[in-house]
Protein backbone atom coordinates (compact mmCIF):
# COMPACT_ATOMS: atom_id res chain seq x y z
CA UNK A 1 0.00 0.00 0.00
CA UNK A 2 2.70 2.49 1.02
CA UNK A 3 6.44 2.77 1.64
CA UNK A 4 8.17 4.51 4.53
CA UNK A 5 9.69 6.96 2.04
CA UNK A 6 6.21 7.88 0.78
CA UNK A 7 4.93 8.30 4.33
CA UNK A 8 7.91 10.47 5.28
CA UNK A 9 7.27 12.66 2.24
CA UNK A 10 3.73 13.23 3.50
CA UNK A 11 5.04 13.91 7.02
CA UNK A 12 7.47 16.53 5.71
CA UNK A 13 4.54 18.23 3.97
CA UNK A 14 2.37 17.86 7.10
CA UNK A 15 -0.15 15.84 5.09
CA UNK A 16 0.23 12.49 6.87
CA UNK A 17 -2.85 11.02 8.53
CA UNK A 18 -1.83 9.92 12.02
CA UNK A 19 -4.04 8.14 14.56
CA UNK A 20 -3.26 6.90 18.02
CA UNK A 21 -3.79 3.19 18.38
CA UNK A 22 -6.99 3.82 20.36
CA UNK A 23 -8.31 6.03 17.57
CA UNK A 24 -7.44 3.27 15.11
CA UNK A 25 -9.30 0.63 17.12
CA UNK A 26 -12.40 2.84 17.28
CA UNK A 27 -12.28 3.52 13.53
CA UNK A 28 -11.92 -0.18 12.70
CA UNK A 29 -15.00 -0.88 14.81
CA UNK A 30 -16.89 1.64 12.64
CA UNK A 31 -15.64 0.97 9.10
CA UNK A 32 -13.57 -2.23 9.23
CA UNK A 33 -9.91 -3.02 8.68
CA UNK A 34 -9.77 -2.43 4.93
CA UNK A 35 -11.31 1.05 4.95
CA UNK A 36 -9.28 2.13 8.00
CA UNK A 37 -6.06 0.94 6.34
CA UNK A 38 -6.79 3.09 3.27
CA UNK A 39 -7.27 6.18 5.42
CA UNK A 40 -4.34 6.16 7.87
CA UNK A 41 -0.57 6.49 7.29
CA UNK A 42 0.86 6.13 10.81
CA UNK A 43 -0.42 4.61 14.06
CA UNK A 44 1.15 5.72 17.35
CA UNK A 45 1.41 3.58 20.47
CA UNK A 46 2.72 4.37 23.94
CA UNK A 47 3.34 3.22 27.47
CA UNK A 48 4.42 4.79 30.76
CA UNK A 49 5.54 2.17 33.24
CA UNK A 50 8.45 1.11 35.46
CA UNK A 51 11.41 -0.09 33.39
CA UNK A 52 14.05 -1.08 35.89
CA UNK A 53 16.61 -2.38 33.38
CA UNK A 54 17.47 1.21 32.45
CA UNK A 55 20.37 3.52 33.09
CA UNK A 56 22.41 6.50 31.92
CA UNK A 57 25.84 6.78 30.30
CA UNK A 58 27.65 9.92 31.44
CA UNK A 59 30.95 11.44 30.31
CA UNK A 60 32.26 14.04 32.75
CA UNK A 61 35.18 15.45 30.78
CA UNK A 62 38.73 15.41 32.12
CA UNK A 63 39.93 17.21 35.23
CA UNK A 64 43.27 18.99 35.60
CA UNK A 65 45.32 17.11 36.64
CA UNK A 66 43.49 14.13 35.10
CA UNK A 67 41.80 11.37 37.11
CA UNK A 68 41.09 7.75 36.21
CA UNK A 69 37.85 7.20 38.15
CA UNK A 70 37.46 3.77 39.71
CA UNK A 71 34.81 4.57 42.34
CA UNK A 72 32.15 7.23 41.98
CA UNK A 73 28.99 8.41 43.74
CA UNK A 74 26.28 10.71 42.37
CA UNK A 75 24.23 12.12 45.26
CA UNK A 76 25.55 9.11 47.24
CA UNK A 77 24.34 6.62 44.60
CA UNK A 78 27.21 4.50 43.23
CA UNK A 79 27.89 4.71 39.49
CA UNK A 80 29.88 2.08 37.59
CA UNK A 81 33.27 3.37 36.42
CA UNK A 82 34.90 0.37 34.75
CA UNK A 83 35.13 2.09 31.36
CA UNK A 84 37.40 4.93 30.28
CA UNK A 85 38.80 7.40 32.79
CA UNK A 86 35.71 9.63 33.17
CA UNK A 87 32.92 7.49 31.67
CA UNK A 88 30.19 6.40 34.10
CA UNK A 89 27.08 4.23 33.95
CA UNK A 90 24.34 4.94 36.47
CA UNK A 91 21.78 2.15 36.83
CA UNK A 92 18.18 3.09 37.57
CA UNK A 93 17.89 0.53 40.38
CA UNK A 94 21.22 1.29 42.04
CA UNK A 95 20.60 1.96 45.75
CA UNK A 96 22.02 4.98 47.54
CA UNK A 97 24.66 4.38 50.20
CA UNK A 98 24.57 5.52 53.81
CA UNK A 99 25.53 9.10 54.69
CA UNK A 100 26.94 9.58 58.20
CA UNK A 101 25.54 6.18 59.14
CA UNK A 102 22.01 7.03 57.99
CA UNK A 103 20.53 4.73 55.35
CA UNK A 104 19.04 6.42 52.26
CA UNK A 105 17.87 3.29 50.45
CA UNK A 106 14.90 5.13 48.97
CA UNK A 107 17.31 7.36 47.02
CA UNK A 108 18.24 5.45 43.89
CA UNK A 109 19.68 5.85 40.43
CA UNK A 110 16.30 6.61 38.87
CA UNK A 111 15.93 9.73 41.01
CA UNK A 112 19.44 10.94 40.09
CA UNK A 113 18.68 10.45 36.39
CA UNK A 114 15.47 12.45 36.83
CA UNK A 115 17.36 15.24 38.64
CA UNK A 116 19.94 15.50 35.85
CA UNK A 117 17.23 15.61 33.17
CA UNK A 118 15.48 18.34 35.18
CA UNK A 119 18.69 20.41 35.20
CA UNK A 120 19.13 20.07 38.96
CA UNK A 121 22.63 20.03 40.50
CA UNK A 122 23.98 16.61 41.50
CA UNK A 123 26.88 16.12 43.91
CA UNK A 124 29.72 13.98 42.56
CA UNK A 125 32.48 12.32 44.56
CA UNK A 126 35.12 10.22 42.83
CA UNK A 127 38.17 8.17 43.77
CA UNK A 128 40.83 7.48 41.18
CA UNK A 129 43.52 4.93 40.37
CA UNK A 130 46.74 6.96 40.40
CA UNK A 131 48.90 6.31 37.31
CA UNK A 132 51.46 8.26 35.31
CA UNK A 133 48.68 9.31 32.92
CA UNK A 134 46.17 10.04 35.67
CA UNK A 135 47.95 11.38 38.78
CA UNK A 136 44.86 12.66 40.59
CA UNK A 137 43.55 10.47 43.40
CA UNK A 138 40.18 12.06 44.17
CA UNK A 139 37.71 14.62 42.90
CA UNK A 140 34.56 16.28 44.23
CA UNK A 141 32.25 18.68 42.44
CA UNK A 142 28.66 19.44 41.46
CA UNK A 143 27.45 18.55 37.98
CA UNK A 144 24.37 19.37 35.90
CA UNK A 145 23.34 18.15 32.47
CA UNK A 146 24.90 21.33 31.03
CA UNK A 147 28.34 20.73 32.58
CA UNK A 148 28.81 17.16 31.33
CA UNK A 149 29.45 15.90 27.81
CA UNK A 150 27.44 12.85 26.77
CA UNK A 151 24.37 12.04 28.86
CA UNK A 152 22.20 9.40 27.27
CA UNK A 153 19.95 6.62 28.41
CA UNK A 154 21.03 3.15 27.38
CA UNK A 155 18.45 0.69 28.61
CA UNK A 156 19.25 -3.03 28.27
CA UNK A 157 15.63 -4.18 28.67
CA UNK A 158 12.54 -2.08 28.01
CA UNK A 159 9.11 -2.56 26.44
CA UNK A 160 8.24 -6.06 27.58
CA UNK A 161 5.85 -7.61 25.11
CA UNK A 162 3.26 -8.60 27.68
CA UNK A 163 4.00 -9.44 31.32
CA UNK A 164 2.44 -11.16 34.34
CA UNK A 165 -0.22 -10.43 36.94
CA UNK A 166 1.12 -10.71 40.49
CA UNK A 167 -0.83 -12.08 43.45
CA UNK A 168 0.10 -13.42 46.87
CA UNK A 169 -1.50 -16.66 48.03
CA UNK A 170 0.61 -16.80 51.21
CA UNK A 171 0.04 -15.62 54.77
CA UNK A 172 2.24 -12.50 54.91
CA UNK A 173 2.56 -9.31 52.84
CA UNK A 174 5.18 -9.37 50.08
CA UNK A 175 7.26 -6.48 48.72
CA UNK A 176 7.80 -7.12 45.00
CA UNK A 177 8.81 -5.40 41.78
CA UNK A 178 5.08 -5.04 41.14
CA UNK A 179 4.64 -3.26 44.45
CA UNK A 180 3.01 -4.58 47.65
CA UNK A 181 1.06 -7.84 47.30
CA UNK A 182 -1.33 -8.49 50.15
CA UNK A 183 -1.66 -11.99 51.67
CA UNK A 184 -4.45 -14.46 50.95
CA UNK A 185 -5.11 -12.98 47.49
CA UNK A 186 -5.72 -9.53 48.93
CA UNK A 187 -4.91 -7.75 45.65
CA UNK A 188 -3.54 -8.27 42.14
CA UNK A 189 -1.20 -6.02 40.14
CA UNK A 190 -0.49 -6.03 36.41
CA UNK A 191 2.19 -4.05 34.59
CA UNK A 192 1.54 -3.98 30.85
CA UNK A 193 -1.08 -1.48 29.58
CA UNK A 194 -2.67 -4.07 27.32
CA UNK A 195 -4.19 -3.16 23.96
CA UNK A 196 -2.43 0.22 23.81
CA UNK A 197 1.03 -1.28 24.52
CA UNK A 198 3.49 -0.95 21.62
CA UNK A 199 4.66 -4.53 21.12
CA UNK A 200 1.25 -6.15 21.52
CA UNK A 201 0.18 -4.24 18.39
CA UNK A 202 3.11 -5.60 16.36
CA UNK A 203 3.20 -9.16 17.73
CA UNK A 204 5.84 -10.55 15.35
CA UNK A 205 7.95 -7.36 15.35
CA UNK A 206 7.50 -6.86 11.62
CA UNK A 207 7.63 -3.05 11.94
CA UNK A 208 10.26 -2.72 14.69
CA UNK A 209 13.96 -3.47 14.32
CA UNK A 210 17.44 -2.18 15.06
CA UNK A 211 17.44 1.50 14.15
CA UNK A 212 13.71 2.14 14.57
CA UNK A 213 13.18 5.74 15.72
CA UNK A 214 10.92 6.08 18.77
CA UNK A 215 9.69 8.49 21.43
CA UNK A 216 11.90 7.90 24.47
CA UNK A 217 11.41 9.87 27.68
CA UNK A 218 10.14 12.94 25.83
CA UNK A 219 13.01 12.95 23.33
CA UNK A 220 13.96 10.99 20.24
CA UNK A 221 15.42 7.54 20.81
CA UNK A 222 16.18 4.40 18.86
CA UNK A 223 15.93 0.63 19.14
CA UNK A 224 19.54 -0.45 19.70
CA UNK A 225 19.28 -4.25 19.95
CA UNK A 226 17.14 -7.04 21.28
CA UNK A 227 16.56 -6.58 25.01
CA UNK A 228 17.90 -8.84 27.69
CA UNK A 229 15.59 -11.79 28.44
CA UNK A 230 14.19 -11.43 24.91
CA UNK A 231 11.94 -14.48 24.48
CA UNK A 232 9.96 -14.31 21.22
CA UNK A 233 9.29 -18.08 21.36
CA UNK A 234 6.77 -17.60 24.16
CA UNK A 235 3.51 -19.48 23.48
CA UNK A 236 1.03 -17.38 21.52
CA UNK A 237 -2.67 -17.11 20.83
CA UNK A 238 -4.04 -17.50 17.29
CA UNK A 239 -3.83 -13.69 16.94
CA UNK A 240 -0.04 -14.07 17.47
CA UNK A 241 0.02 -12.20 20.79
CA UNK A 242 2.03 -13.95 23.55
CA UNK A 243 0.43 -15.36 26.68
CA UNK A 244 3.19 -14.00 28.95
CA UNK A 245 6.55 -12.18 28.91
CA UNK A 246 8.02 -12.41 25.41
CA UNK A 247 9.99 -9.97 23.25
CA UNK A 248 12.00 -7.11 24.78
CA UNK A 249 14.03 -4.24 23.31
CA UNK A 250 17.21 -2.40 24.24
CA UNK A 251 16.70 1.34 23.77
CA UNK A 252 19.01 4.35 23.52
CA UNK A 253 18.40 8.11 23.44
CA UNK A 254 19.87 11.51 24.30
CA UNK A 255 18.80 12.32 27.87
CA UNK A 256 19.55 16.02 27.32
CA UNK A 257 16.46 16.11 25.07
CA UNK A 258 14.25 14.37 27.60
CA UNK A 259 11.57 15.74 29.90
CA UNK A 260 10.81 14.78 33.49
CA UNK A 261 7.14 14.40 32.57
CA UNK A 262 8.24 11.16 30.94
CA UNK A 263 11.25 10.12 33.05
CA UNK A 264 10.54 9.79 36.76
CA UNK A 265 12.43 8.13 39.57
CA UNK A 266 10.30 5.86 41.74
CA UNK A 267 10.66 3.58 44.74
CA UNK A 268 8.94 0.29 45.59
CA UNK A 269 8.69 0.03 49.35
CA UNK A 270 11.02 -2.62 50.81
CA UNK A 271 12.02 -3.62 47.28
CA UNK A 272 14.07 -0.78 45.83
CA UNK A 273 14.30 2.14 43.39
CA UNK A 274 13.38 2.09 39.72
CA UNK A 275 12.49 4.39 36.83
CA UNK A 276 9.12 5.26 35.32
CA UNK A 277 9.63 5.80 31.60
CA UNK A 278 7.45 6.89 28.71
CA UNK A 279 8.08 5.12 25.40
CA UNK A 280 6.16 5.61 22.17
CA UNK A 281 6.49 3.60 18.96
CA UNK A 282 5.08 4.66 15.57
CA UNK A 283 3.82 2.05 13.13
CA UNK A 284 3.83 2.88 9.42
CA UNK A 285 0.77 1.45 7.68
CA UNK A 286 2.62 -0.33 4.90
CA UNK A 287 -0.12 -2.89 4.33
CA UNK A 288 -3.55 -3.85 5.59
CA UNK A 289 -2.11 -6.45 7.97
CA UNK A 290 -0.65 -3.64 10.11
CA UNK A 291 -4.14 -2.35 10.86
CA UNK A 292 -5.46 -5.86 11.48
CA UNK A 293 -2.83 -6.39 14.20
CA UNK A 294 -3.40 -2.94 15.72
CA UNK A 295 -7.15 -3.59 15.91
CA UNK A 296 -6.58 -6.10 18.74
CA UNK A 297 -8.73 -5.42 21.82
CA UNK A 298 -8.17 -6.01 25.53
CA UNK A 299 -10.52 -8.99 25.49
CA UNK A 300 -8.23 -10.59 22.88
CA UNK A 301 -5.09 -10.35 25.07
CA UNK A 302 -4.22 -12.48 28.10
CA UNK A 303 -1.65 -12.57 30.91
CA UNK A 304 -0.81 -15.26 33.50
CA UNK A 305 -1.76 -14.76 37.17
CA UNK A 306 1.38 -15.68 39.14
CA UNK A 307 1.58 -16.50 42.85
CA UNK A 308 4.58 -14.67 44.35
CA UNK A 309 4.29 -16.51 47.67
CA UNK A 310 6.25 -19.43 46.20
CA UNK A 311 9.96 -18.35 46.22
CA UNK A 312 10.99 -20.11 43.02
CA UNK A 313 11.97 -19.05 39.52
CA UNK A 314 8.97 -20.91 38.10
CA UNK A 315 5.96 -20.06 40.25
CA UNK A 316 2.49 -21.62 40.14
CA UNK A 317 -0.19 -19.71 38.29
CA UNK A 318 -3.94 -19.32 38.62
CA UNK A 319 -4.35 -19.47 34.84
CA UNK A 320 -4.77 -16.75 32.24
CA UNK A 321 -6.94 -13.64 32.41
CA UNK A 322 -7.79 -11.11 29.72
CA UNK A 323 -6.77 -7.47 29.91
CA UNK A 324 -10.46 -6.59 29.70
CA UNK A 325 -10.91 -8.46 32.99
CA UNK A 326 -7.86 -6.75 34.50
CA UNK A 327 -9.06 -3.28 33.51
CA UNK A 328 -12.47 -3.95 35.06
CA UNK A 329 -10.72 -3.65 38.43
CA UNK A 330 -11.81 -7.08 39.72
CA UNK A 331 -10.82 -10.70 39.20
CA UNK A 332 -12.24 -13.94 40.54
CA UNK A 333 -9.41 -16.23 41.70
CA UNK A 334 -10.23 -19.55 43.38
CA UNK A 335 -13.74 -18.24 43.98
CA UNK A 336 -12.49 -15.06 45.66
CA UNK A 337 -13.21 -11.56 44.39
CA UNK A 338 -9.83 -9.81 44.09
CA UNK A 339 -9.25 -6.12 43.45
CA UNK A 340 -6.83 -5.28 40.63
CA UNK A 341 -4.64 -2.24 39.89
CA UNK A 342 -2.29 -1.38 37.01
CA UNK A 343 1.36 -0.55 37.60
CA UNK A 344 1.54 1.28 34.26
CA UNK A 345 -0.24 4.62 34.05
CA UNK A 346 -2.93 4.13 31.42
CA UNK A 347 -3.55 7.89 31.32
CA UNK A 348 0.09 8.75 30.67
CA UNK A 349 0.46 5.87 28.20
CA UNK A 350 -2.30 7.48 26.15
CA UNK A 351 -0.55 10.85 26.47
CA UNK A 352 2.68 9.40 25.08
CA UNK A 353 0.85 8.11 21.99
CA UNK A 354 -0.87 11.47 21.60
CA UNK A 355 2.33 13.50 21.92
CA UNK A 356 4.09 11.30 19.36
CA UNK A 357 1.12 11.77 17.04
CA UNK A 358 1.48 15.55 17.39
CA UNK A 359 5.19 15.40 16.58
CA UNK A 360 4.52 13.44 13.39
CA UNK A 361 1.65 15.71 12.33
CA UNK A 362 3.89 18.74 12.85
CA UNK A 363 6.57 17.22 10.61
CA UNK A 364 9.20 17.12 13.38
CA UNK A 365 9.38 13.31 13.66
CA UNK A 366 9.90 11.07 10.64
CA UNK A 367 10.02 7.29 10.44
CA UNK A 368 13.07 5.09 9.86
CA UNK A 369 13.73 1.87 7.99
CA UNK A 370 15.31 -0.54 10.45
CA UNK A 371 18.74 -1.88 9.48
CA UNK A 372 18.28 -5.40 10.90
CA UNK A 373 15.32 -7.32 12.35
CA UNK A 374 14.95 -8.30 15.99
CA UNK A 375 15.66 -12.06 16.32
CA UNK A 376 12.52 -14.18 16.30
CA UNK A 377 14.09 -17.43 17.47
CA UNK A 378 15.80 -16.45 20.73
CA UNK A 379 15.42 -19.02 23.53
CA UNK A 380 15.43 -18.24 27.25
CA UNK A 381 18.10 -20.08 29.24
CA UNK A 382 17.62 -20.27 33.01
CA UNK A 383 20.82 -20.36 35.04
CA UNK A 384 19.77 -23.30 37.20
CA UNK A 385 20.11 -25.57 34.18
CA UNK A 386 23.89 -25.10 34.40
CA UNK A 387 24.74 -24.39 38.04
CA UNK A 388 24.43 -26.34 41.25
CA UNK A 389 21.04 -26.93 42.77
CA UNK A 390 20.24 -25.26 46.10
CA UNK A 391 17.57 -25.88 48.65
CA UNK A 392 15.20 -23.06 49.63
CA UNK A 393 14.14 -23.14 53.26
Amino acid sequence: MRTIAEINDKISQQRAVVWTVEELKARVAEVGVTQAAKAVDVITTGTFEPMESSGAMINLGHTDPPIKIRQCWLDSVPAYSGFGAVDLYLGATQVGEAIDGEEIREKGGGYVIEDLIAGNPVHLRALGQVTDCYPRGSFETTITRETINQFYLFNPRNLYQNFIVGVNGGDRPLATYLGPLQPRLGNAVYSNPGAIAPLLNDPDLQLIGIGTRIFLGGGIGYVAWEGTQHFPLQRRLPNRTPIGPAATLALIGDAKQMDTRWVRGCYFKNYGPSLMLGVGVPFPVLQEEVVAHCAVQDQDLVAPVVDFSIPRRVRPTFGLVSYAQLKSGRLTIDGKNVRVAPLASLFRSRQVAMELKQWIEAGTFTLTEFVAPIPADQTFRPQDAWGSQIAID
